[in-house]
């Protein structure tokens, strides 16, 4: 049987996220609706953009920062009520609150039975790609973050795996999906790259996801813009450049529209449906299913943004897309 895996972007726990967590049952911060779908899902992975902590004192490693997210502990049952069995946690969040309270991040979403990608407590481990299982098959999760260099791990200290993709991807990442290759099924690259409120893939991302799939990754699903991206494919399968954000506290652009994100549900090999894109709508520190104007402006920007990229993109419901490669890739 053919797995569904669900990809959500930003998943932001922290400030007054936290407070809504605090103040209410914690799985309400998503809307019923979210949470069934990701509950038929074989495997929900997100991007975790901050420490969940009771621990730490916020980081000087980089200067002027302008923004520090932790979560409270019992924010990790807002990750439990949508399925999510594996987080990417490099990001220029991980160490916002510093070592201390990445490392207890790391030992919560343990207890939790929640696998990390992307931050460790030394580089060897912020490196080492993550396994888990989706519907009887082997997933691997490399996540990666071309941002802070100042969080990087080293070999004796917390941080997070960084990389200049702008450079290409380096030799460790290439050997870690060439690994993951050979002992699972599937392998999903999962970045952290580019600049905030960015509209569309920059060369260098485009160029980087083709380089992380001739590696070994399957699927490239990246994050960072908290606007997301069109929907390409490659060799091997989909990259969905930027899935945009999936839970915040954030103020709206309302012509950039930060405020609608996607899941991307993806079912390896199948020929019907390997990619489908489900569109959110974030309000206050709550996530729903998108409907009506929001359903038609997110209808209107992948037709646009992904035609560009040669993705053909069907509406198969209100909010709900399947994209398929017009010319299929050539093996």
């Amino acid at each position: 049987m053919i797995p569904t895996i669900a990809l959500l972007g930003d998943v932001m726990l922290g400030r007054l996220v936290a407070e809504r967590v605090a103040d209410q049952p914690p799985e309400e911060v998503w809307a019923p609706e979210v949470r069934e779908l990701c509950g038929s899902c074989d495997l929900v992975i997100c991007n975790l953009e901050c420490c969940i902590s009771s621990r730490g004192e916020p980081t000087a490693r980089v200067r002027d920062k302008p923004f520090f997210f932790r979560g409270p502990p019992e924010a990790v049952l807002s990750l439990q009520a949508i399925g999510v069995r594996a987080v990417g946690l490099a990001n220029n969040h991980a160490l916002d609150y510093e070592a201390e309270a990445l490392i207890e991040t790391l030992e919560l979403l343990a207890q939790a039975g929640i696998a990390v990608a992307g931050s460790g407590r030394d580089e060897f481990e912020a490196r080492r790609g993550a396994i888990v299982e989706a519907g009887g098959r082997r997933l691997g999760l490399v996540a990666v973050s071309d941002h802070p260099r100042e969080f990087a791990a080293d070999p004796d200290s917390p941080g997070i795996a960084y990389a200049n993709l702008r450079r290409g991807v380096p030799n460790w990442l290439a050997d870690e999906l060439a690994r993951l290759d050979r002992e699972c099924d599937h392998v999903v690259a999962f970045p952290h790259w580019g600049p905030n409120m960015t509209t569309q893939p920059a060369g260098w991302q485009r160029r980087a996801a083709e380089q992380l799939q001739e590696a070994g990754a399957d699927l490239v699903a990246g994050h960072s813009a908290h606007v997301f991206h069109a929907a390409g494919w490659g060799r091997r399968g989909p990259l969905v450049f930027d899935l945009g954000d999936a839970l915040d506290d954030y103020a709206v652009d309302r012509r950039l529209r930060n405020d609608l994100g996607l899941i991307a549900l993806w079912r390896p090999g199948d020929p019907e449906a390997e990619l489908e894109l489900v569109g959110l709508a974030l309000d206050f520190c709550h996530t729903r299913l998108a409907v009506g104007e929001e359903a038609e402006w997110i209808a209107r920007r992948l037709a646009r943004a992904c035609a560009a990229l040669g993705t053909v993109v069907e509406r198969t419901a209100e909010q709900r897309f399947r994209a398929t490669p017009r010319d299929p890739p050539q093996a």
